[in-house]
């Protein structure tokens, strides 16, 4: 029986992206911003636009497959998917998708793309508004725990107080991505430098959230990747980025409703990790360069923790500044400046730099990347993750 598996069988050959603007400064409206990352990514690919026969997305993206295609005069469109649930939990599925339809013959040309004009609709991730409040909101919401900064910090508290974490911990992962986020042209915050004592001063959000820089930023943007079959990619101009493993989903009764889940304190990776590892038939310590979605610094820690990169006993010691910059960090994590330094392109941006670590094109380059880690969205569920690898690899 043949290995079921993704591992070297699809890759990522273009990356196209939006400028980054902040919120609700977009000149453009969410759907033109989706065909301008689509269109960028196959001419870095290049590829004919009119060649691409399938979409996957994720987080109930409004940019729809079929209005895509029409607009971009495709061929014909062979697939299209949304990631259900989850948000940003959805941003390496999306592309584990793409790469499965296109391993699998339904689709030879896909993109995995996102697009978000927070500007132009309802701010993503606010507190409900609704006549009445139904379903897990209404063991919450008439308390006051109605936005996802609330509910996650109380699994993070936990976390931290089992294992005796500090905030610097937190504080690290907010000041690596503000100090890759200087070197990078696209990045939002360049030109807004983050020390400890301005970390320190910020104001309160919640608990443990207790510095402004500990959230996600707020914006208005666009990203694709395009995946083809590995045969494919060498023939076209970018150096591939290899799919080596792709994870979604969660553990049991990770998504158990009114925080009753008998693992309370997780970020959800706990087999999802498992899983992506088995197929990229690599371990932590394979792993050259780390991109972690950051909704909140506290669910960065958590998942790095479940992906066996840094042992809770040790995060104290090992989460410091210097360990996560690169070029030379022992665990160079978000060196484009991630979800709170470059842009809150909901994750998607991590996978656009993971690429370019391995092109060896990124602004904060880590001296021969061969081996990225992708981490979506820690603490909703389902989650997922990816592993992408350069040709040495295979």
């Amino acid at each position: 029986m043949t290995e079921r598996t993704l591992r070297g069988k699809t890759a990522i050959a273009g990356i196209g992206e939006t400028p980054y603007y902040k919120h609700g400064q977009s000149p453009h409206d969410e759907f033109k911003l989706a065909l301008i990352a689509v269109l960028e990514a196959c001419k870095d690919a290049g590829v004919d636009p009119r060649d691409v026969d399938g979409f996957a997305s994720y987080g109930g993206d409004r940019s729809e497959a079929t209005r895509l295609a029409a607009a971009l005069g495709i061929k014909e469109l062979r697939f299209s998917n949304m990631h259900w649930g989850g948000g940003g939990g959805g941003v390496c599925a999306a592309v584990a998708n793409a790469s499965a339809a296109v391993h699998s013959g339904i689709a030879d040309c896909v993109i995995a793309f996102r697009s978000l004009a927070q500007g132009q609709f309802r701010r993503y991730g606010r507190g409900a508004v609704a006549v009445a409040a139904m379903g897990e909101d209404a063991f919450g919401a008439p308390y006051g725990l109605m936005s996802p900064a609330q509910r996650f910090a109380m699994k993070i508290t936990r976390f931290m107080t089992d294992h005796g974490i500090r905030h610097e911990a937190l504080r690290a992962i907010a000041m690596a991505s503000y100090h890759h986020a200087q070197t990078n042209p696209r990045a939002v915050m360049r030109g807004r430098p983050l020390d400890e004592a301005k970390y320190d001063a910020s104001r309160w959000i919640v608990e443990p959230f207790h510095r402004l820089f500990d959230c996600c930023m707020e914006n208005d943007c666009a990203a694709a990747v395009l995946v083809v079959p590995a045969g494919r990619a060498k023939d076209l101009g970018q150096r591939p980025a290899y799919v080596l493993g792709g994870a979604q989903g969660g553990h049991h009764r990770s998504a158990a409703p009114v925080h009753n889940a008998p693992l309370y304190a997780s970020s959800h990776f706990t087999t999802v990790a498992r899983n992506l590892y088995d197929m990229a038939k690599l371990g932590p310590k394979d792993m050259d360069v780390v991109q972690a979605y950051e909704n909140f610094t506290g669910g960065v820690m958590m998942s790095l923790v479940e992906h066996g990169l840094v042992k809770p006993e040790e995060a104290n010691e090992f989460m410091i500044p210097s360990n996560l910059y690169a070029p030379s960090g022992r665990m160079p994590l978000n060196t484009s400046g991630g979800n709170l330094a470059e842009c809150y392109m909901h994750g998607l941006e991590l996978v656009i730099e993971g690429v370019r670590q391995l092109r060896g094109t990124a602004c904060n380059q880590v001296p021969g990347a061969k081996t990225v880690l992708v981490i979506g969205g820690p603490m909703v569920t389902p989650v997922s993750n990816l592993i992408l690898g350069t040709e040495d690899t295979l």
